[in-house]
């Protein structure tokens, strides 16, 4: 979409955006049948996803000149696909070729506040709500056309942007049914939807438009952009987060700087525009050369970090299971055991980048924030500016999956694009920046304990979870932008963000008479925030551990074991699939298959897992050979996507489990580098055999986080069985 186009988007749907979410049902007529068999009217308890807050339907789509549509969704493209599967239920409904369906994602003033893309909520969110509003427009243009043409309506039927009576005789185009005007009414919860048994793009592996582009290094993330005399600039960071720019030679610096354009200081707050990219570069090394800052002790001692994060927790809330003692008298095996996961970044694989321009009275920003409403907040509240005057435009960076600094690039780009208006300004972090300020996934403790009776039935289970928050994302609070806190005014984080995540799935999807799970809250030493799966992925690690020593103590084959206490089919269902997978396979001395399940959050999708490694028992080098999964989202809406899902996540979560480990000293944080954080290589990966358990009837799904979950546990339950030695520190390094 060309500038002039979003702009003219932004002034036409800016007014969307503030309207009401009153439902009011449509007078559609019945008796239509275009183009499929047995219809049937869905009736719901309440609109699903987005659609609660913004019901209308040209909040979600309009129909073009040429008749073709465009949809709008407050979502922004991470990696997982989204545009493929909005693209895919908006034509269905609309009895269209995917090629007639533009995307439009994230965009402020013009596609639907859906607030961040996080969480695997994506297709129940948004694409749930494009597929109800392209059904209610589907049957508003039939009603139009039906007076148009004076012909009933089981003798209409659509094509591609066309209704037609049966006949062939007449033919409306959507745009001329509509004669130039929008949908502007709201989307009843009585509502006929397409029947699956005429779908012709949803369950289907569709592949991803964009990956050719991707693949011939063509320009399509955020820091491929380039506009009109577009400038470049540095934000120098300090060495840690406590530190205070005590002086600065401005003279020094000008005098040795090439292309320099402005100087930008704000107290604490320090950076440069130049007229080339490698002049902002060569400019931020002088400005580190130039400036001295403070480097107070912040710390703890990484040995005495859990010892540490013991000592300041708050007394343990019980989160899950009544304020009673455990009956651990009802058990006849018993076990206790203490996990840790340590910090963890994002890493993206490209820059962290944001473009700015301030026109004199609106703010533009480009960004790859995972939550542009929200960030818009939060800068409005640091330029002490009207959010009106704020409009941000997502373009996709390299996928992270979780809040990540790019938000903290918007802000940067954001203030000195005040200062030097009327300019188009890029601005890129440094990869040391990058992970010395990254957001991590918090460190966690968890102590397991569960009992096992004489019928080898488990009796209770006890988790005890240390954590910091899950999610710090930019929100009105503007202490949750970097920038926001070294500068003339600084503001601080007002609260702790959310700290619940910090025991998602701590408590077992299992049939268990007692459990109980106890969340101690930290406040740690670490920037911390969202990252995939949130607590899930060191909460499933030590709980599907554990119930693996268990297994073992009693005598009783792992995955049988967990079998016995499970009442749900569906999770029944990814349990047996995975087994029947692996029932063939053969292991040698030195390797060993591990099996982990997860049903995130307890009540989202179903994922089960086995994988191979092998162990050489000299270095205690532990290489992945196969991951076999078996996964159910409900109702499948694009094949192809999901399997991309699992296999991103699976390879993240591995190299979570082998290799991550934020490092730091007294008072920096060490990793600066792909030496000093190192991560899974290309000749890791494994192999990844995926089964998709594709339920029409149910509903759909996200797929990224809950294949995350399980992968540590899988991987240490494999390396026991190799090696004998049982892994309850990550990442893992055998002796």
């Amino acid at each position: 979409m060309s500038r002039s186009d979003q702009n003219s988007l932004h002034s036409r749907r800016q007014f969307l955006q503030t309207m009401g979410s009153l439902v009011i049902a449509l007078p559609f007529l019945p008796g239509c049948e275009p183009n499929a068999p047995a219809w049937e009217t869905t009736l719901l308890e309440e609109l699903p996803g987005s659609l609660r807050r913004h019901s209308q339907i040209n909040a979600w789509l309009e129909v073009l000149e040429n008749g073709t549509i465009r949809v709008f969704s407050g979502k922004v493209e991470l990696g997982q696909g989204i545009r493929n599967a909005i693209r895919q239920v908006a034509a269905e409904e609309m009895y269209m070729d995917l090629e007639q369906v533009e995307v439009v994602l994230a965009e402020t003033g013009v596609t639907p506040n859906e607030g961040y893309t996080a969480g695997s909520g994506s297709i129940q969110n948004s694409a749930m709500s494009v597929r109800y509003a392209a059904a209610a427009a589907r049957e508003k243009i039939l009603d139009l056309a039906q007076q148009k043409l004076q012909l009933s309506r089981d003798q209409l039927e659509l094509d591609n942007g066309f209704v037609r009576s049966k006949s062939g005789a007449k033919r409306l185009s959507f745009a001329a049914v509509l004669e130039g005007r929008q949908i502007e009414e709201t989307v009843p919860l009585a509502l006929k939807l397409k029947p699956k048994s005429a779908y012709r793009y949803v369950g289907k592996a569709i592949p991803r438009a964009d990956l050719r582009a991707m693949v011939r290094g063509e320009g399509i993330f955020i820091h491929d952009l380039t506009f009109p005399g577009m400038v470049h600039a540095k934000v120098l960071r300090p060495a840690n987060y406590a530190s205070k720019l005590l002086s600065f030679d401005e003279e020094a610096l000008k005098a040795e700087a090439e292309g320099l354009l402005k100087i930008v200081r704000n107290n604490h707050f320090l950076g440069v525009i130049t007229k080339e990219l490698y002049q902002a570069e060569k400019v931020a090394s002088l400005l580190e050369k130039h400036s001295q800052w403070s480097k107070p002790i912040v710390f703890p001692k990484p040995e005495a970090l859990r010892k540490h994060i013991k000592a300041i927790a708050t007394e343990p809330e019980i989160v899950h299971g009544q304020d009673i003692s455990i009956d651990r008298n009802a058990a006849t095996v018993s076990l206790k055991a203490t996990y840790f996961k340590p910090y963890t970044m994002h890493a993206a694989m490209g820059p962290t980048c944001a473009i700015g321009r301030y026109d004199g009275e609106v703010l533009h920003i480009w960004s790859h924030s995972q939550g542009i409403y929200p960030m818009r907040a939060g800068l409005a509240a640091m330029l002490d500016m009207e959010v009106e005057r704020i409009h941000v435009i997502s373009a996709p960076g390299s996928g992270c999956f979780g809040h990540s600094v790019a938000d903290d690039a918007a802000a940067d780009v954001a203030l000195l694009a005040m200062a030097y208006p009327n300019q188009y300004i890029r601005l890129r972090w440094s990869l040391a920046d990058e992970q010395r300020w990254d957001p991590y996934g918090s460190a966690m403790i968890m102590e397991m304990e569960a009992g096992v009776d004489a019928n080898g039935k488990l009796r209770y289970w006890q988790s005890n979870v240390w954590t910091d928050s899950h999610s710090t994302r930019p929100n009105k609070d503007a202490g949750t932008l970097l920038a926001a806190r070294y500068i003339s005014s600084p503001f601080e984080m007002k609260g702790r963000g959310y700290l619940a995540g910090g025991h998602r799935n701590a408590d077992p999807y299992y049939e268990i008479p007692q459990k109980q799970v106890l969340a101690h809250y930290f406040d740690g030493p670490l920037r911390v925030s969202s990252l995939r799966s949130l607590g899930a992925y060191a909460n499933i690690f030590a709980v599907e551990s554990l119930l693996d020593e268990l297994a073992e103590k009693t005598n009783q084959d792992a995955i049988q074991f967990r079998l016995n206490h499970l009442q749900d089919q569906r999770a029944i269902d990814v349990v047996q699939k995975v087994q029947s997978m692996i029932a063939p396979v053969q292991v040698d001395e030195s390797e060993g298959i591990g099996f982990a399940f997860c049903r995130y959050k307890n009540y989202a999708a179903y994922c089960a897992m086995a994988a191979k490694v092998s162990v050489d028992k000299g270095s205690g080098q532990v290489k992945l050979h196969q991951f076999w999964v078996a996964i159910d989202v409900g109702e499948v809406i694009n094949l192809d996507g999901i399997r991309n899902q699992v296999e991103g996540a699976i390879v993240q979560a591995a190299a979570w489990t082998l290799k991550e480990e934020v490092t730091f000293n007294e008072y920096e944080i060490t990793c600066k580098d792909w030496a000093s954080y190192e991560i899974l290589h290309f000749e890791d990966t494994p192999d990844i055999e995926i089964a998709v358990i594709d339920r029409p009837e149910e509903a759909a799904m996200g797929g990224g986080e809950v294949a995350t979950s399980p992968v540590a546990a899988a991987i240490c339950n494999a390396v026991y069985r190799a090696s004998g030695q049982r892994i309850y520190d990550l990442p893992v390094r055998l002796q």
